[in-house]
């Protein structure tokens, strides 16, 4: 597994070396509809599209991509939208789940490498999971949901530590306490920002 982890992280840097080491920027809006339901009504199929929808599908999947730095989603989307109506459709059934799949594994890995030098081990342990899983459906949720959640259980960790260091004055104490049950933001916002306003 870990042989599996490293090739994965390798590969990832040789694929997309301008992407953010840190968190993807997508990850804000990382739930991304699928491709036939963003220009057709739930329940309708690619086979049941007009050629112009999907024409439509492919350019609004580029844009999305275009815009979150997602290079292999707009490498295949290019090629597709280059090609043959028949070659949009198979982007639309296939090649959009797994370039976006390897534009995951690229984001995992990135950031399972800045976990592992930040010494977070809840994302190292999911990140690693999902990477280990290496499919799309585990990527997609590693980046979608599981990441933060990760994220936020070793947030509160640092947080616990706060409250256990003896040095700890009492204005920082007690906002250490006040968010250590919060939410992931609050937890994020409370070790980047937070903490330093209220001092020791």
């Amino acid at each position: 597994m870990r042989t599996r982890r490293i090739a994965l992280a390798l590969a990832a840097s040789a694929l997309a070396p301008a992407l953010l080491a840190a968190a993807p920027a997508f990850a804000a809006d990382a739930a991304r509809p699928a491709a036939v339901a963003a220009t057709s009504a739930p329940g309708t199929g690619v086979d049941d599209l007009s050629d112009d929808d999907v024409r439509v599908a492919v350019a609004r999947i580029l844009h999305t991509a275009t815009r979150n730095g997602d290079k292999a989603v707009i490498r295949e989307a290019d090629k597709a939208l280059g090609g043959t109506i028949e070659d949009q459709r198979a982007f639309l059934e296939t090649g959009y789940r797994l370039a976006q799949a390897e534009d995951d594994a690229v984001a995992t890995a990135r950031i399972l490498h800045a976990a592992t030098k930040n010494g977070d081990k809840a994302v190292i342990r999911e990140a690693g999971k999902a990477l280990d899983a290496n499919t799309p459906e585990a990527l997609r949720a590693f980046i979608e949901t599981g990441y933060r959640l990760a994220r936020a259980e070793d947030d509160r960790v640092a947080v616990a530590r706060i409250l256990a260091d003896p040095t700890t004055g009492a204005a920082l104490r007690a906002a250490a306490e006040d968010v250590i049950d919060g939410t992931p933001e609050e937890l994020r916002y409370f070790l980047e920002v937070g903490r330093y306003e209220v001092g020791r």
